[in-house]
């Protein structure tokens, strides 16, 4: 358990409290119980290492105020919308006999002595955290599933889960799923299209076509040809013509 030390804050205007932010501590504040609310701070670098966990939320804790020591759980951290820093934390006093409805981290363990998961097969996790109805005195930090001997096709259904006792899920009217052992995706590359090869008779159909072409241009430029010829003859006709003399009258 984390022992932190906290102070008292009795000035909350809000440029005391940015002054103590720039001074490394984070506001926060002490509910719950019997006692009244209490407004207090605590040093940034000490709560640090165990701030930023998936179990903090869960954590049991103790906080000493004045010399005065409470066991807590944190219910709520606010975050700086830029900076990503925690800037105020709320802690609930934690009160014997009492039960809390808290979500606690699930942790898979003995990988390798899963059929399923050796054979290539996929741990799917559909549930990170399992919301629990837990006795004051008897939080577990985490819930822990054992993965030896699931084979693919595998289902682990909370029922199946050991919890501590007096510690019983907040859903009750299912055996609902925590992970399961699925099999492998094979994720195939598409086929490629096979490659047109022309048959023989589509090449000679296109070098029959490309013959009919070129005979179809030769006797195109022939036929010019010849008109051309035929102009010209009748053009050195007319030129005769024109050049002979009429003969003398006698």
């Amino acid at each position: 358990m984390s022992n932190l030390k906290a102070i008292k804050r009795e000035n909350l205007t809000t440029g005391s409290t940015n002054r103590l932010r720039a001074d490394g501590f984070i506001p926060a504040i002490l509910y719950g119980g019997n006692n009244p609310n209490q407004n207090i701070s605590i040093s940034k670098k000490e709560i640090s290492n165990i701030i930023n966990s998936d179990t903090f939320l869960s954590k049991v804790l103790e906080i000493e105020v004045d010399g005065k020591k409470e066991k807590v759980i944190p219910r709520d951290v606010s975050y700086h919308v830029i900076s990503e820093e925690p800037i105020h934390i709320d802690f609930m006093r934690i009160v014997s006999g009492k039960k809390i409805i808290l979500e606690i981290p699930v942790k898979f363990i003995n990988h390798p002595d899963s059929p399923g998961l050796k054979r290539g097969g996929v741990l799917n996790i559909v549930r990170r955290k399992v919301e629990l109805k837990c006795p004051a005195e008897t939080i577990p930090d985490e819930i822990v599933v054992d993965l030896a001997g699931t084979d693919i096709g595998t289902s682990i259904k909370i029922s199946s889960v050991k919890l501590p006792a007096n510690v019983i899920p907040t859903i009750t009217d299912r055996d609902f799923v925590v992970a399961t052992v699925a099999a492998p995706t094979v994720i195939k590359e598409p086929e490629k299209p096979a490659e047109e090869t022309p048959s023989e008779g589509a090449e000679g159909e296109t070098q029959v076509e490309g013959a009919d072409a070129t005979a179809k241009d030769g006797e195109a430029a022939k036929k010019d040809d010849k008109l051309k010829e035929a102009a010209v003859e009748k053009k050195t006709e007319d030129k005769k013509t024109t050049d002979k003399k009429p003969a003398d009258k006698k």
